[in-house]
C-alpha cells in the first residue's frame, strides 16, 4: 500500500526522520512506538502531505503530489492534538459527511459507544469541548469514514478509560483496513496488531511481526543495553526480573504472554536504551593470547 524510501525530514537542520525505508501492507495493523521526539508525528505528517520532505513516499507504487487528494481520501487521520476548530460540532460532522462520505448514523452509534451524544453537543464550539470530548468527536469522525488507512496518533490519551476501552473494541472491528497506531500503552492495543515499529532519533529501531507471539508457549531471552545509567530504568528492569550481567547491559526472560507489555515499557525509555534485542547477548570477543617472545 504504501512505502517511503530514504524518506527524510530536518527541522532546523537536525534530522527528525532520517533516510526511513517502509512498507506498510494491506493488512498491516502497526504499533508504532518510541520516545517523545522519536519521529512519529513527524511521519504521520509526511504520508499526509502536511510537511514537505527528502526521498520518496508511494502509494500503491505511485508518488503523489504533496496533498493529492485522492490520496488523503483513502486515509482516515486522527492527531495527537485536536486542531482549534471554532465551528460548532453539529457543523464540523455534517462538514464530515459531505466531504469524507462518512455516514451520519455509524457517526451517531460510534459516539454513543465512546460515551458520547453528538446531539448534545452539536451546538457548542468544537474548541470548547473538553479534551475527551475532541477526541471522541475526532475518533468518531474517523471510523465513520471508509478508509484504506487509518493512521492514529495517541488517539486513546484523552480518553477516560470506558472510552478507551470501546475504543479498543470499535478499532477490532475494522479489519478492512490497514492502520498505524502511535501509542505509548502498547499493552492495549497488543490485540490489535501484527507488527511492532520503534523509531529512535528518526531511525527504524525496530521492525517485528510480532502476531505469533500471543500464542507462543516459550519465554524469550532480552538483552538491554543502556547509554548510560538510568535507575528508573534499571529499577524497572530488575521489577521484570532482568539481572545485570555487564555494566548496563541487562538480560532476562519475557513470557509470550507478557511481549507487549514489556515493548510498552522498553518504549517509555527508548531514549537511554543504546541497544535491545531478543536472542541471547553477543558474546564479547575472547582476549588475545599476549605473544611470547622467541630470541
Amino acid at each position: 500500500m504504501i512505502t517511503t524510501s530514504n524518506l527524510s525530514k530536518r527541522f532546523d537542520h537536525r534530522a527528525v526522520l532520517d533516510a526511513i525505508d517502509l512498507a506498510i501492507g494491506d493488512g498491516d495493523r502497526i504499533a508504532l512506538v518510541g520516545s517523545n521526539g522519536a519521529g512519529k508525528t513527524t511521519l504521520f505528517r509526511c504520508l499526509l502531505g502536511h510537511y514537505h520532505y527528502e526521498g520518496a513516499i508511494a502509494f500503491n507504487g505511485a508518488a503523489p503530489m504533496r496533498r493529492d487528494e485522492k490520496v488523503l481520501a483513502r486515509i482516515a487521520f486522527v492527531p495527537q492534538l485536536p486542531p482549534p476548530l471554532r465551528m460548532p460540532v453539529g457543523e464540523l460532522v455534517r462538514f464530515a459527511e459531505n466531504s469524507t462520505g462518512a455516514d451520519p448514523a455509524r457517526m451517531t452509534s460510534i459516539a454513543q459507544g465512546l460515551g458520547l451524544e453528538l446531539d448534545a453537543v452539536a451546538h457548542q464550539p468544537f474548541n470548547r469541548l473538553s479534551g475527551g470530548q475532541k477526541q471522541k468527536v475526532l475518533v468518531t469522525i474517523a471510523l465513520a469514514r471508509a478508509a484504506d488507512l487509518f493512521i492514529f496518533d495517541e488517539p486513546a490519551a484523552n480518553l477516560d478509560p470506558a472510552a478507551r476501552a470501546a475504543f479498543i473494541d470499535l478499532l477490532a472491528a475494522r479489519q478492512d483496513a490497514a492502520m498505524i497506531i502511535a501509542s505509548h500503552r502498547l499493552e492495549e492495543v497488543a490485540p490489535l496488531v501484527n507488527r511492532v515499529i520503534e523509531l529512535d532519533r528518526g531511525r527504524i529501531v525496530l521492525d517485528d511481526a510480532v502476531a505469533d507471539r500471543l500464542t507462543a508457549g516459550d519465554a524469550r531471552t532480552a538483552t538491554v543495553r543502556l547509554r548510560e545509567a538510568h535507575d528508573p530504568f534499571a529499577r524497572a528492569l530488575l521489577q521484570w526480573g532482568f539481572g545485570e550481567s555487564r555494566p548496563l547491559t541487562f538480560t532476562g526472560s519475557i513470557p509470550a504472554a507478557d511481549y507487549y507489555r514489556f515493548l510498552g515499557m522498553i518504549s517509555r525509555y527508548a531514549s537511554v536504551v543504546d541497544a535491545f534485542h531478543f536472542g541471547e547477548a553477543p558474546k564479547p570477543p575472547p582476549a588475545r593470547k599476549a605473544r611470547r617472545h622467541v630470541s
